[in-house]
């Protein structure tokens, strides 16, 4: 699995990730219009794509094309899904602290 700082490491241009994701290069301008994703700029205002962002434009999809999803419940769903994925990482990190400090931790006080 890639590093945490490789996945957000602008590198793709445009017309690689419609290759990728098997898309024409005008719906990822819609996308990025839409909101769904956003892609960084390079000095020459070219679109460069992180490794994040085509995982989550193969959630797109994965979404509209198999499940049928329009892009309003695509957008609510890419949002709940990230909060909750937020939230387990913030219980992951209560739960280890609470096990740290049953453990005679108390340096994470």
């Amino acid at each position: 699995m890639p590093e945490q700082s490789d996945l957000d490491e602008p590198r793709y241009t445009i017309s690689v990730v419609a290759r990728l994701v098997a898309l024409h290069p005008q719906t990822l301008r819609n996308y990025e219009e839409c909101g769904l994703v956003v892609p960084h700029r390079s000095p020459g205002n070219f679109r460069l794509y992180t490794e994040r962002d085509v995982q989550r434009l193969h959630k797109i999809v994965r979404l509209t094309n198999d499940l049928g999803v329009n892009l309003a419940g695509v957008e609510i769903i890419l949002n709940l899904t990230e909060r909750l994925e937020r939230l387990q990482a913030e219980m992951d990190d209560l739960q280890a602290r609470l096990a740290a400090l049953n453990n005679g931790d108390d340096s994470l006080t």
